[in-house]
């Protein structure tokens, strides 16, 4: 039953010609599926309305083949022969009462057209964005024309194929109209160029095109970025305040944020729930259109603020309906305690920047709606009456533990330790990470809803008592450790001096709350975020740190999910001194000895400590101890023993949880061939489905 304090969230709004059923937006976001993976890009989406979102958007949509964004795999609609993978997208989400909203996109400079090999375009001469050795041409007249007539055909398509909101985009520096904003892509001596209201009118052509196109039929949205934090270079606060007043009434909505990717999406460690506000709440007093906003919003008080207090009209999310695609609906039903928090870790993210489908660490189901037939909710009731035995609580044998529990199994967890949660419950403890622990929290809140799912801690198991507690599978989710010899993807014989030096800590020690003093090296050769965390940890502490890694960047993997350049400005403002392409070789004393990974020249640092982080062993010592007995296991009555998470392989909590969910979703289902998902092969039977009858 709906709390009343929330029943704003639930009120319909107007969108130029259409009205969305709800305040609830998920608001355009990328997904690595795209135009190549249509079924599974519609099954996705269809999630998040069945879930009871009032507007469900595609990821930027490529208008034609000079904004080919090859190897990034986006939604496209070159041609009329693009329109059928949208339209099953858009017949999903239809099918559930939402609106389905289509991002149109040029990038420009920031396209690739590495596949149609297409001159890029810009308002100016300028080199490519993104690194490939090419420039971008200066756009003339006749190109700006065309650009218009390519954006207003893709609006039609979009219209065909059955989108309600049609986007003009001009946000995350990834799109021409926002390009001609900025005086550090524009340097134009024409009309559109020099002034502000020179350097609108492409935008404002753009709106009116599409309104004149599709108007009659589709909201027209604009998404703009108020502020790219970059100085008279970018898009500032002050002139996004005129662009506004300029255009106020043009858009039927305005989705507004900040820019780049990396400042809008940014993870919880450095940004908390709501913190766009301050950039985007000038735009509702400047128009009488509604406003979308977004903000990683999780909370249903959050969002009533801000509705309430006239910020937005819109709750917009991505990475919040990622992690739970029916957060509405558990707002509708008062069911809060079962909404899965998103933890703003950005694994999401990765699978653009990856290049891969889109996955979660809260929602193991995400990006496997078609492929495995997963659902973020539901899950396929017990194949026989089996007892389970999981050992280990964290974040793989939580999820096992409760999607076994959803299932109907009779399942008994027995964690070691005096709590659940494992390394999620370690790792939440150091700085920036207290809302991963939101990963623990959903998984013991759902478990403590399940009479059939008996949890016991400081119950440490030996091979023999597993074999008489009397289950018929037992999965073991024990977790890892991390190494402390130095051996990783640098150093594959390990590093002398390192095992047995008493100067010497681990990731471990840290989360055991045994810290180093004085001047502390840290070690990464892992890449992630452990390291940097580590180094912050041990700043704030008080030490001295040098962080020490043999890539060319620090926390290189940190670039797939945005926090690259929050991180260097954290360590910077620490005072964290960082030596790239230098790898460790020995320590003896308080002597390291360092090699340049180039030019193999040596140097020597004296230090109090050195923390490393390089790689992790399986804690597998029981998996194999009852595999060393397994002639008694029918005796016992044990029909399986599996290893799963990082007790198989350690990797991201990602990896855990989705192990833990696969690890359910399969015991006792049989096996369907030797991969185990459906693929996207263009078959007669899938062509079909995209071309209709």
């Amino acid at each position: 039953m709906r709390d009343p304090r929330y029943d704003i969230l639930f009120e319909p709004v107007r969108i130029g010609p259409v009205v969305a059923k709800n305040r609830f937006f998920q608001v355009p976001h990328c997904n690595g599926m795209g135009h190549q993976m249509p079924l599974a890009h519609a099954a996705m989406r269809e999630a998040k309305a069945e879930g009871g979102w009032a507007v469900i958007s595609t990821e930027e949509c490529e208008i034609h083949p000079s904004s080919d964004l090859t190897p990034y795999v986006e939604a496209r609609l070159w041609d009329d022969r693009d329109i059928p993978a949208l339209s099953l997208m858009a017949d999903k989400v239809h099918a559930f009462g939402a609106l389905a909203a289509i991002e149109l996109s040029h990038n420009g400079p920031t396209a690739s057209n590495l596949y149609s090999r297409e001159v890029l375009l810009a308002p100016s001469h300028q080199p490519s964005k993104y690194g490939y050795p090419a420039q971008a041409r200066a756009m003339d007249k006749a190109d700006i024309r065309a650009y218009r007539q390519w954006h207003r055909d893709a609006a039609v398509r979009g219209m065909r194929a059955g989108m309600d909101i049609v986007y003009v985009y001009a946000a995350h520096d990834l799109s021409l109209p926002m390009h001609f904003l900025q005086r550090r892509r524009n340097q134009r001596t024409d009309e559109y160029g020099g002034s502000l209201e020179n350097r609108v009118r492409l935008l404002r052509e753009v709106l009116q095109d599409t309104k004149e196109a599709v108007g009659h039929r589709c909201g027209v949205a604009l998404r703009f970025a108020t502020d790219e934090f970059l100085g008279p270079g970018g898009v500032e606060l002050a002139e996004a305040r005129d662009i506004v007043a300029m255009l106020a009434e043009l858009p039927d909505l305005w989705d507004v944020n900040v820019a780049a990717w990396y400042n809008d999406s940014v993870p919880s460690r450095f940004a908390p729930e709501g913190a766009q506000e301050p950039f985007i709440d000038f735009v509702k007093k400047a128009t009488s259109k509604p406003v979308v906003g977004v903000g990683r919003f999780t909370s249903p008080d959050t969002m009533v603020s801000q509705v309430r207090r006239g910020v937005v009209d819109f709750i917009g999310a991505a990475r919040p309906s990622i992690a739970d695609p029916f957060l509405p609906r558990k707002i509708e039903e008062g069911r809060f305690d079962d909404i899965r928090e998103c933890i703003g870790c950005n694994i999401c993210i990765t699978g653009d920047n990856t290049i891969t489908p889109i996955r979660c660490t809260q929602n193991p189901s995400m990006g496997e709606e078609w492929r495995k037939g997963w659902h973020p909710e539901r899950i396929a009731p017990r194949a026989s009456d089996a007892r389970v035995l999981v050992v280990g609580g964290g974040p793989a044998g939580l999820e096992a533990a409760r999607a076994l529990g959803q299932r109907g199994h009779e399942v008994a967890l027995a964690e070691a330790s005096k709590e659940l949660g494992g390394r999620v419950s370690r790792e939440a403890r150091l700085p920036g990470l207290a809302e991963w622990g939101r990963v623990r929290d959903w998984r013991l809140g759902q478990i403590r809803k399940l009479p059939n799912v008996s949890t016991y801690l400081d119950s440490t198991m030996s091979a023999q008592d597993v074999l008489d507690f009397g289950a018929r599978h037992v999965v073991l989710a024990t977790g890892c450790r991390w190494r402390r010899d130095g051996y990783g993807r640098s150093n594959g014989l390990g590093i002398p001096g390192l095992a047995e030096h008493p100067a010497v800590f681990t990731p471990d020690d840290l989360m055991d709350g045994r810290l180093p003093t004085g001047t502390v090296a840290v070690f990464d050769d892992d890449y992630f975020y452990y390291a940097t965390v580590a180094a912050e940890a041990l700043a704030k502490a008080g030490c001295r740190v040098v962080f020490i890694t043999p890539d060319d960047t620090p926390a290189s993997w940190g670039a797939y999910t945005l926090e690259y350049r929050h991180v260097r400005k954290r360590l910077a403002a620490l005072g964290v001194e960082i030596r790239v392409s230098t790898n460790i070789t020995g320590f003896a004393g308080r002597t390291l000895v360092l090699e340049d990974v180039w030019s193999d020249a040596t140097s020597t640092l004296d230090v109090d400590a050195l923390l490393t982080v390089t790689a992790r062993l399986p804690n597998d010592e029981l998996f194999h101890a009852l595999k060393a007995r397994e002639a008694e296991w029918a005796d016992a009555g044990i029909q399986s023993v599996d290893c799963i998470g990082d007790a198989l392989a350690p990797g991201l909590i990602a990896h855990a949880v989705y192990a833990g969910h696969r690890y359910a979703q399969e015991l006792g289902e049989a096996k369907t061939g030797e991969v185990p998902f459906k693929r996207h092969f263009h078959t007669a039977r899938e062509t079909d489905l995209l071309d209709g009858p």
